[in-house]
């Protein structure tokens, strides 16, 4: 890497930390009962996706409610109620790699001190069987870029499931003040297929 590469990745860097700084503190300054508003639009916006609408099993997550994320779990009623099966993303404690389990009952899932709902360990790989995942984001941008937290955990994940299972649709959601313009975006960053708030729900530009 040269030396203005170099350069340019660290001022993304710190762009990016600045970024989370200023979306978490709109999102957590923006009303709980807004934020059950909006997601419940995100939700039908999702649920319209063709890749969602046929899929045989979908990713979740479990939002953190006391960070105003987008809520989630009338989606996953409804995916149950259609007989597609929901899966949840889940930390290995040793490797630090992020799978996702299958989960019958969301009763189960439980913070295991990474600030978000897991399933257990003993839960069923999802594997190959996942045709959608939906994936959290502070900010995203009309060509798919995301932020998300900086543990990377997404990023590592959704390269590997794309090198081996291409075809699955990754959709990114969030509220439209998350959405920009243009993210900075570092070697590492895996963009998402659909961009969804509760204004737009867009094929990004690959």
């Amino acid at each position: 890497m040269s030396v203005d590469a170099s350069m340019d990745d660290m001022l993304r860097v710190r762009v990016k930390v600045e970024l989370r700084k200023r979306m978490r503190g709109l999102r957590k300054s923006t009303p709980l009962s807004v934020i059950t508003s909006k997601s419940e639009v995100i939700v039908k916006k999702v649920a319209s996706i063709r890749e969602v609408a046929e899929a045989r099993g979908v990713a979740l997550f479990w939002p953190i409610v006391d960070r105003h994320e987008v809520d989630l779990r009338s989606l996953d009623s409804w995916l149950r109620e259609k007989g597609k099966k929901v899966a949840y993303a889940s930390i290995d404690p040793e490797t630090r790699e992020m799978v996702f389990r299958w989960v019958d009952d969301v009763g189960v899932l439980e913070e295991r001190g990474l600030g978000f709902a897991e399933p257990s360990y003993e839960a069923p790989l999802a594997g190959d069987g996942l045709d959608a995942i939906v994936v959290p984001a502070l900010a995203l941008d009309p060509t798919g870029a995301r932020l998300g937290y900086g543990a990377g955990f997404y990023d590592r994940t959704l390269a590997r499931i794309r090198g081996r299972a291409p075809a699955v649709a990754t959709i990114g959601v969030a509220f439209e003040f998350q959405y920009v313009s243009e993210l900075p975006v570092l070697p590492h960053d895996e963009r998402v297929g659909f961009v969804v708030t509760e204004s737009r729900c867009d094929v990004a530009y690959r």
